[in-house]
């Protein structure tokens, strides 16, 4: 029996949830579907350069986890990309994924994590 998932933390929240190639029509094209786990581990380890270790942490999975999500979600980008397909970001996380978002102090206006 598998042991059941971990919650993972999440602080992406796109403005755009939807990609596609220019000049295509939207019913002729195969659409991929990246999870938001998958894009904040695109975020963290491509966009602010984070180590699998230390990524891992900020999402509250193991390090192994980290590698097999980033790894998926750089795959299904690389298919999109390279084969013409449009990138659908899944609006909806599943149970497993906590939005967090940065704490504010609205006396000083200091944020933090």
């Amino acid at each position: 029996m598998a042991r059941p998932r971990k919650q993972r933390r999440i602080r992406c929240s796109p403005e755009v949830y939807y990609f596609k190639p220019r000049g295509i029509p939207m019913h002729s094209l195969a659409e991929i579907i990246i999870d938001q786990d998958e894009l904040e581990a695109l975020r963290l380890a491509d966009l602010l350069s984070y180590s699998q270790e230390e990524a891992a942490i900020k999402m509250n999975i193991s390090r192994a986890t980290f590698g097999r999500i980033v790894s998926t979600a750089r795959r299904k980008v690389a298919d999109g990309i390279l084969n013409g397909k449009a990138i659908r970001i899944n609006e909806n996380p599943d149970k497993n994924t906590i939005l967090k978002q940065k704490g504010y102090c609205g006396r000083c206006g200091r944020s933090w994590d």
